[in-house]
Parts: structure tokens; C-alpha cells; sequence
């Protein structure tokens, strides 16, 4: 029996036309791996009321969902602050052309049971089952028992303030941290290889993890994940190994393409944003990124990857890939992954986290 051979992205907003060319730089490694996992940051829809709560992100074209089955992706996480902003219709749009294109999907549906549900499928015989979780509200978009929204971690915000994004998120509740757990040992009964992502962090800061994050990724090891990989904050972060598990603490910008965090646009909430993202975070955004308006660190991203031998052995690593102006993502030539790879090292241990040395081994950088 062969080894399978994943690859991960962190959010992926596509907003723009030609969809294909802004997928194309990475493609080669999503087409070629067994198993392809993204997440998708914003509903896919023309319908829907926009939801109070959060900076609402513009529901994208139906249509551009079909550029990630050509570029092979086999699983699409949902749980993320965005995936509600156009309300149960948007939600349910989403899932509908999922669906018809073979998407396998998770983390949000028309009720909470419905968005903690696992998406599964097999690989060569093997069963692989993702559940996808946001720890960063807002909780306008968490799902109910008659709520259509996303499945959810809830933090505790250091000031009682609801979760939300911007809030000072400080530790897991614990009952909320239980079910999550029973989620995946139930995952786990039917299934070899549980993968969980975590929609979490702190955005547009480098290196530096909020203290809920490794309590909530180890309670996943410590449940049955085989992998935890993280997404939200736009900017990539370090990786751990616990247990001997896999933890991707955030995978940063898959390909987001998008003129919606401009702040030349109608919008007014939107525009405000861009303000205060500026003021908060005190960096400028290169003019030239004007589809990716990120970090100036966030030009270094990645692509997770991870092998899972036929003796249980967990392989795991990255794919080194460079932004280009304006956004697109590609895979990095020698000089840039060696920059990427020194910037993973470098923020790994600004982290805290326990330091990492990285091997090139077929086309990726293992972990050890």
C-alpha cells in the first residue's frame, strides 16, 4: 500500500475573474496530491441579507467555486468568521455547488449538528475524515440548533466582551473544548486519519500565537487528530510537532484575491477596516498587492504537506511559496524558499514553540 500524500492551504477568497490563473502557481501540488484540503473563506452566492456582527465580506461568484475542482481539491473547510456574512442562504448556496462539483465539505451548515458533521472520504481503502472549527467568532455566525452558521470553539475573552475577532481571546472554554473532542473520538471510530482545522490566531501579526491556540490544538491531538492545521490571521506561522502529530499553527494565505479589504471602495464598513487594520497593526500595505493587501511578511507563505505511510508514520512539512504582486501565489524558486524556510524558523521560535529544523526531502521541507 503507497504512502497518501496531503496538501493544505490556509484561506482562499476568490473574489476575482479568471480564477484559474490566480489557482495556477500552485495547482502543479494541489493536482498532484492524494488528498488536496483548502479553506474557504467567504460564501459562495448571489443571495443572502449581510449579517451583523463583523466586517461582512462580499458573497463571491457560484461559478469560481469550479476552479478548485480543476485545481484538485478534494476537501474545503467552512468554519471560519466570514462563512455566515450573506446568512443561511449563502451558507446553503455554498454547500448546494460544493456538493455538485464533489467537494467534500465541513464546519458550517443549515444547524449546528449539520456543521459539526465530518466531511469523509477513502483513500486507497483508507478512511479520512476533517472537521473544521472557528475559535474566533463572531458568534453572530456560530450555528444553533435552528441557526444555520459554523461549527465553533468559544474562547473566553479576557474582558467578558463576546468573541469576536478583535476581542483579547485568552483560553478554551472547557465544555465547548469537550464537544469538540467527542467530535473527533466519534470521527476517529470510523475513520484511520482525522485531520482538524482550527480557524484561529492573531491576524496580520507575525509569529506570535494568542494563549488559547496550543491548548485547543493539543486537545485535538490528545482526542485523535492525526493533524491540526490553522488558518485566519493572513500571515503564516510555526509549526509544532506534539505527540509526534503535526500542528500547523497558521497556513496563512492560500490565494486571496479580493478588492474587498481596499479601502478605495463603496462599502463603508469595509472601508473603515482597511482604517483601522492600518492603525491597529501599524504597517502600510505594499500598493503594488492590491488584491492581497496584507502583512509585508505575508509575500512569505506556504503550502502544508504531509505524508501518512502505510506503517502509520506521519511525514510532515511545507511547500515554500512566494506572493507575487498582486496576489498570486507560486511556488517559490530556490532563493525564495530559502528565505521562507529561514522566516519559519525564525518565527517558530519568536512563538515559544520548540524549535524545528527542516530537511529538503522531495520536493518539500520536512519537520523534525
Amino acid at each position: 500500500m503507497a504512502a497518501i500524500d496531503f496538501i493544505f492551504t490556509g484561506d482562499l477568497v476568490l473574489d476575482e475573474p479568471r480564477p484559474d490563473f490566480w489557482l495556477g502557481g500552485i495547482a502543479p501540488l494541489t493536482l498532484a496530491a492524494d488528498v488536496t484540503i483548502g479553506h474557504l473563506e467567504v460564501p459562495h452566492t448571489r443571495r443572502g441579507i449581510e449579517l451583523k456582527g463583523d466586517v461582512p465580506a462580499p458573497g463571491a461568484d457560484p461559478a469560481h467555486l469550479s476552479a478548485l475542482e480543476r485545481a484538485g481539491f478534494d476537501v474545503l473547510t467552512l468554519a471560519g468568521n466570514h462563512i455566515a456574512d450573506c446568512g443561511a442562504e449563502g451558507i446553503d448556496d455554498t454547500r448546494r455547488e460544493l456538493d455538485r462539483l464533489g467537494i467534500h465539505c465541513c464546519g458550517a451548515g443549515s444547524t449546528l449538528s449539520r456543521a459539526r458533521r465530518p466531511a469523509q472520504m477513502l483513500c486507497a481503502g483508507r478512511g479520512i475524515a476533517v472537521l473544521s472549527y472557528n475559535c474566533v467568532g463572531p458568534e453572530s455566525g456560530w450555528a444553533t440548533s435552528d441557526k444555520a452558521g459554523c461549527a465553533y470553539v468559544r474562547i473566553a475573552t479576557a474582558d467578558g466582551q463576546p468573541v469576536n475577532p478583535t476581542a483579547p481571546l485568552v483560553a478554551p472554554e472547557r465544555s465547548s473544548l469537550t464537544d469538540m473532542q467527542s467530535d473527533i473520538a466519534a470521527a476517529a471510530t470510523d475513520n484511520e486519519f482525522v485531520i482538524v482545522a482550527l480557524h484561529k490566531g492573531l491576524v496580520h501579526t507575525p509569529a506570535r500565537l494568542a494563549p488559547y491556540e496550543q491548548p485547543v490544538a493539543h486537545a485535538a491531538i490528545e482526542a485523535g487528530a492525526k493533524a491540526v492545521i490553522s488558518h485566519h490571521a493572513h500571515i503564516i506561522r510555526g509549526m509544532e510537532l506534539y505527540l509526534g502529530k503535526p500542528i500547523f499553527h497558521g497556513l496563512g494565505n492560500g490565494c486571496v484575491v479580493t478588492r474587498a479589504l481596499s479601502p478605495h471602495q463603496d462599502h463603508p464598513g469595509r472601508a473603515a477596516w482597511a482604517l483601522k487594520r492600518k492603525q491597529m497593526f501599524g504597517f502600510e500595505p505594499d500598493p503594488e498587492y492590491w488584491l492581497a493587501p496584507f502583512h509585508p511578511e505575508a509575500v512569505h507563505a506556504l503550502l502544508g504537506r504531509l505524508r501518512w505511510h502505510e506503517d502509520g508514520r506521519i511525514e510532515a512539512g511545507f511547500v515554500p511559496v512566494h506572493v507575487e504582486a498582486p496576489g498570486r501565489p507560486v511556488i517559490a524558486n530556490p532563493l525564495q524558499a530559502a528565505a521562507i524556510t529561514s522566516y519559519m524558523t525564525r518565527i517558530t521560535l519568536a512563538a515559544g514553540l520548540p524549535p524545528l529544523t527542516y530537511t529538503p526531502c522531495d520536493g518539500m521541507m520536512v519537520a523534525a
